[in-house]
């Protein structure tokens, strides 16, 4: 651009807009100049485009025809954020109705332009004070927009305009909502800010004030009707504040000095995020209020799963772990099982022999009629041996259990279950030494245990006697029902098991038996209580997609309500990617603080659960926590980024007309 180039140029500028389905032609074949450092009056009943030309000056609007040229630039070629850097650097708008944001301060007001031009924190609040005080009102700097007269405000909206020393200033009827004093000063700091050199234009409709500027131009229908100067107005430029307009667009200097301040930019949309949270309270828990249940259930569903899981494997756990069942027969459906004889107490004594064993139990079973006193019943004896209790995991309450020497005498030393013992002396009397009746049998009881059961209970009494016993006195044969073996702790319980089967048929020499491998068992309960978990876990997730779903609505509501702020900030320079990470960080903080909510939900829920006693208790995982902060930030980016674009791609003078 030359020295005397105009600063601003429109050649054959036109802008239409429909209007149902009418074309209403606003500008008509505009044709102007400005240069830099002049006071400019545009003045004009409404309705006749002096509020269009205006926007367009500004780079809030575009022609629809014609070309709108700053200092040699054609704008019709910038893209939106190219726009928008003019409007921070270059352009300083001051508005009729003001347009502070009412959650800032006066301070912060004034500093919005700095932070998006991504001035220091500490030169932005020095020169925001600076213009404050110039300005007048200093004192106010740390009190809301709606503690201010409107002359105030509109003070503060200059100060805001000249914050990144902008030198063209925009003015769409500064005066229009002033009384006359407040009016008288506002133009004088106007009048101030020309004799500093800055380029100032005024859209007005009051002639008093238009006359105080050094250039007058009437437009009426969309065209300019006359364009005079006022020669008696002094114009008087500080070179101080002369400023170039090349390089509009950013460098690759400057977008590295962007990348460097991201980091700044982000912390000040985290701090503008929690301002405008704080600042609509019931907004922000309505819309977390959905991500709070959805973590809550995720979290607490998790460890309800998890406690089930334990306490199934504890209860399991007492039936004895790791351990292998031989059964006669080649499955629980082969019909000709108990005609099986080769599986006998020897297999028993051969594999307790095995490095890999720690314990083995031959197992026989019958059944009888139990007599004591007048209470009679029938009762299934288990014939076992004396490891058969540590191999099933069997507890002693009272008395002592079989030893070698029971199983070598076939001693008729009796164990009752607990329920029997209950059921036979419920007077509370001691069992132990008392004498009762198998069948025609007289047996001595010796120790009373608890087992654990799965599923329901039956009417059969339960009672233990060595199995030596119970093959010689009942059954008249030396086979075993079955042979439970407790494996050595380190053992692998699959790699024993093809040992095992290959010892038993190497002794029998065919495979007429089966075996039942506990760790089997336990895979198939643990992955059933995976499966439970993952079943409620999904159902939590639902919730939590559907908390998602309403912060999406909500936020897009607030997209709605907070249009002329978005244009308001767009106006004062933000680019897109401004807008999108403003709301973008607000919806993410929303569902973090969510998140939060919901995870101390979660325990909440683990201590009711504590305290009213039941029968386990929620197991908490730090997986499921860190997976719940993680859900929470996902839903907040994901279901946040629709509202957030929506945001970032309004049109900067409609959503400022949207007041």
């Amino acid at each position: 651009m030359l020295k005397n180039d105009p600063i601003i140029k429109l050649i054959n500028v036109q802008r239409s807009f429909m209007s149902g389905e009418t074309t209403v032609h606003a500008l008509k074949n505009i044709n102007l100049s400005i240069h830099k450092g002049e006071m400019v009056a545009i003045i004009g009943a409404s309705g006749s485009g002096k509020s269009t030309l205006m926007n367009i000056l500004g780079c809030l609007d575009r022609p629809s025809a014609g070309s709108y040229h700053i200092a040699g630039q054609n704008t019709n070629l910038l893209k939106s954020d190219e726009l928008s850097q003019l409007r921070l650097y270059h352009f300083g708008f001051i508005f009729q109705r003001y347009h502070l944001l009412k959650e800032l301060t006066v301070l912060k007001n004034t500093e919005v332009p700095a932070i998006y031009a991504e001035q220091p924190s500490s030169k932005r609040k020095k020169q925001a004070k600076f213009l404050l005080k110039r300005l007048g009102i200093e004192e106010k700097s740390y009190h809301q927009p709606n503690q201010l007269s409107g002359g105030q405000q509109q003070r503060v909206s200059i100060a805001r305009a000249l914050i990144n020393n902008a030198e063209i200033i925009l003015a769409d009827e500064p005066t229009g909502a002033l009384d006359k004093k407040s009016s008288e000063e506002v133009i004088q700091i106007l009048t101030e800010l020309h004799e500093e050199g800055r380029t100032i234009i005024i859209v007005t409709h009051n002639l008093e004030i238009a006359k105080k500027a050094a250039r007058l131009i009437e437009i009426s229908d969309g065209t300019i009707l006359s364009d005079s100067f006022n020669f008696k107005t002094s114009l008087k430029k500080d070179k101080k504040q002369e400023k170039s307009f090349n390089n509009v667009i950013p460098s690759k200097k400057q977008k590295k000095k962007k990348f460097f301040h991201s980091f700044t930019q982000l912390f000040e949309a985290f701090c503008m995020a929690l301002l405008s949270m704080t600042a609509h309270r019931m907004r922000t828990f309505l819309t977390m209020l959905g991500v709070i249940i959805g973590i809550a259930a995720v979290v607490s569903m998790v460890a309800l799963g998890n406690g089930t899981q334990q306490k199934i494997l504890e209860n399991i756990n007492r039936f004895g772990t790791n351990t292998l069942t031989i059964f006669a027969g080649k499955s629980m459906a082969d019909v000709r099982a108990a005609k099986v004889t080769t599986l006998v107490d020897e297999d028993a004594k051969a594999l307790l022999q095995e490095p890999y064993v720690k314990a083995v139990a031959p197992m026989v079973a019958t059944t009888t009629i139990i007599r004591h006193g007048t209470i009679v019943g029938n009762t299934s004896i288990s014939g076992v041996g004396n490891q058969f209790f540590t191999a099933e995991g069997v507890k002693l309450i009272k008395g002592r259990l079989f030893d070698n020497n029971s199983i070598l005498n076939r001693s008729l030393e009796l164990i009752l279950e607990k329920e029997t013992a209950n059921t036979l002396f419920p007077s509370g009397e001691n069992p132990i030494g008392q004498i009762i009746l198998l069948g025609k049998t007289a047996a001595r009881i010796c120790g009373i245990v608890e087992t654990q059961r799965f599923g329901p209970g039956n009417n059969t009494l339960s009672v233990y006697l060595p199995y030596t016993t119970v093959q010689t006195r009942f059954l008249g044969n030396t086979t075993v029902r079955f042979i439970t073996v407790l494996l050595a702790e380190n053992a692998n319980s699959h790699v024993a098991e093809s040992a095992v089967k290959k010892f038993l048929i190497m002794r029998h020499g065919t495979e007429d038996f089966f075996i039942r491998n506990s760790e089997e068992f336990l895979e198939q309960v643990t992955e059933s209580t995976h499966v439970l978990t993952i079943l409620v876990a999904s159902i939590a997730l639902i919730s939590l997609f559907v908390g998602g779903i309403g912060v999406m609505n909500i936020m897009l509501v607030s997209v709605s309500e907070r249009t002329n702020e978005i244009g308001l900030r767009m106006a004062i320079g933000a680019c897109r990617h401004h807008i999108l990470q403003q709301f973008l960080v607000e919806s993410v903080l929303v569902c973090l603080i969510g998140g939060a909510l919901g995870v101390s939900l979660g325990f909440l829920v683990g201590s009711i659960f504590d305290s009213i006693q039941t029968p386990f208790k929620l197991i908490y995982s730090s997986s499921s926590i860190i997976t719940a902060f993680m859900s929470s930030t996902l839903v907040g980016m994901i279901f946040g980024y629709l509202p957030a674009r929506n945001a970032s791609r309004l049109d900067p003078i409609v959503a400022l007309a949207r007041a």
